[in-house]
């Protein structure tokens, strides 16, 4: 199955998207900000990231943006 980002800093939803998505046979990773999005994204290359708008030091926007200058 597909490689998920989760980038959100609320523990409870990357909890309740991460049961459904094991349940599913997706493999699932996690970033707590936007900066940490980046990262992540870069060195796993998900199939699919799964971006909170509102989060600390860079929001779901500008990392968005940021990825897909990359």
């Amino acid at each position: 199955m597909a490689l998920i980002l989760i980038a959100d800093d609320s523990p409870t939803e990357v909890y309740v998207l991460r049961k459904m998505l094991e349940k599913n046979g997706h493999e699932v990773i996690v970033a707590e900000n936007g900066e940490q999005a980046i990262e992540v994204a870069h060195a796993a290359l998900p199939e699919l990231i799964l971006m909170d708008v509102v989060m600390p030091e860079l929001n779901g926007f500008q990392a968005t943006r940021r990825l897909t200058k990359d």
